[in-house]
């Protein structure tokens, strides 16, 4: 539980794990939303963790740790943010638990289905929120879809195309991609599916294909994922990250075209977000916004960060529920798991 002398006008008092690729862009987004101190970090290399520290020191520097369970001991926290890799999730969020801390934990949760499960018991057992860090589905274009989609402009929807091709040199920008068993699917596309869930609902069936591009990786670049919807949609997922010429270059927006019984939604390049029905073709523009320690080549993705830190403080406020809570995480980690046993079998798996 929170710590009973917070209250929503404090700043919750976090601990950060993590000092790798993406937790400058994390620590900056929290600077951002107003209610939450990162007062401690943690990184098994200490030294990464120090220049994070000096970095991102706000009027005094968060204490720096390489042990975490000593941070866990020594500091008065509210909350745990959880940016380390994917396999050692399981070790911190059970940590955090046992501490009953809060815990947000980024995404993928773990590396396999049963691991996940086990940590979303342990907390539910602890009787501690348990959150995952899902920012896709905040990006500012797919909320303006989302929008859209619930005005009911185009009638019931019957099919959807999502679209995340690029020839971005994302391996490049982090090696440690290339070593993954599992790449496309358990990075990207539990991103991807998880925005499908979001828009269309909950699917009840999963076929996938996947294919290896690049010569130089362990797992896989592209993947084709069909998702049968309960509400009787189709939607097709495209991802791939082959490092090849994409005449429509747009990294890393997400493109959508949506097909209802009335008409078309587009979600195209540059952020246009264009509605046809019987009335004529609309468009607008749906930009995110800038902030200037975010990568323009990264600009829509690590702008949604904020907004999703913002849902996140408000259900560790007790103000709101959040979206992307580790029970509901789940499902979208099946679809994934799901996808990886169609692609081996060759075969559609109900879910």
């Amino acid at each position: 539980m929170l710590n009973a002398q917070c209250s929503v006008k404090s700043p919750l008092r976090f601990a950060f794990f993590g000092a790798g690729f993406w937790a400058a862009c994390q620590l900056a987004a929290w600077r951002e939303v107003k209610g939450a101190r990162c007062v401690a970090l943690y990184n098994r290399t200490r030294a990464k963790a120090e220049k994070l520290a000096a970095q991102f020191a706000q009027g005094s520097m968060p204490a720096v740790y390489d042990q975490a369970a000593e941070l866990l001991r020594r500091e008065r926290l509210d909350f745990v943010d959880i940016a380390t890799n994917n396999d050692t999730h399981e070790e911190f969020v059970l940590l955090a638990a046992r501490h009953r801390l809060p815990v947000i934990c980024q995404k993928p949760m773990a590396p396999k289905l049963a691991t996940c499960e086990r940590m979303v018991a342990a907390c539910r057992k602890a009787k501690v929120p348990f959150l995952i860090h899902e920012n896709y589905r905040w990006q500012t274009p797919i909320r303006a879809l989302a929008t859209e989609l619930k005005r009911g402009r185009i009638g019931p929807v019957f099919r959807a195309r999502i679209d995340s091709i690029s020839g971005f040199p994302d391996i490049t920008m982090q090696p440690f991609l290339a070593e993954l068993e599992e790449y496309i699917l358990a990075d990207l596309g539990t991103h991807i599916l998880d925005v499908a869930r979001f828009l269309f609902g909950e699917a009840d069936s999963v076929f996938c294909r996947t294919q290896q591009v690049h010569q130089n990786i362990k797992g896989e670049d592209v993947a084709t994922v069909m998702l049968g919807m309960k509400s009787g949609a189709t939607v097709t997922c495209h991802l791939a990250l082959a490092e090849n010429f994409v005449e429509r270059e747009c990294f890393p927006q997400t493109l959508f075209f949506v097909e209802g019984s009335k008409g078309s939604i587009e979600v195209a390049p540059d952020y246009w977000v264009r509605v046809t029905t019987k009335d004529g073709t609309f468009a607008k523009r749906f930009p995110p916004p800038r902030y200037a320690w975010a990568d323009p080549a990264y600009d829509v993705g690590q702008a949604a960060i904020v907004p999703c830190h913002e849902n996140l403080l408000s259900a560790l406020q007790r103000r709101g529920a959040c979206e992307t809570t580790a029970e509901d995480n789940l499902k979208t980690l099946k679809l994934v798991f799901g996808a990886y046993e169609s692609a081996k079998k060759g075969a559609l798996v109900r879910l």
